[in-house]
């Protein structure tokens, strides 16, 4: 009986963490902001967000860590798509770890 009961918990989690949920959205770059008191990198797309976490409330998306070399080229094809008028795509990473309610990004695709 306590195999069973270990076996139905290992069961549980590894579902909740098969529901992890990873937000996309497409859309051309409305609002792009940096800020200098924290150095949060945050963007606004004109586009419909599917998938999303349930910390991530915000209309917005994080670089998640404006200092490594991936935030810095994420900020890079960010502002090409906002200079530009392209079309961009984002993927979550599921978590809300830089900023409380808005979805950290994990990848960047500028759209033809």
């Amino acid at each position: 009986m306590k195999k069973w009961k270990i076996a139905s918990l290992f069961l549980m989690l590894a579902m909740s963490a098969g529901a992890h949920a990873n937000g996309a959205v497409q859309g051309t770059v409305s609002m792009l902001i940096q800020r200098a008191s924290d150095g949060l990198i945050y963007v606004i797309v004109n586009g419909t967000r599917s998938g999303a976490p349930g910390c991530a409330t915000a209309h917005y998306w994080v670089i998640a860590n404006e200092n490594s070399e991936a935030g810095k080229r994420q900020f890079a094809m960010l502002m090409t798509a906002y200079a530009s008028g392209g079309t961009v795509l984002l993927n979550g990473t599921g978590t809300c770890t830089r900023w409380l309610d808005a979805e950290d990004i994990n990848e960047v695709r500028l759209i033809s």
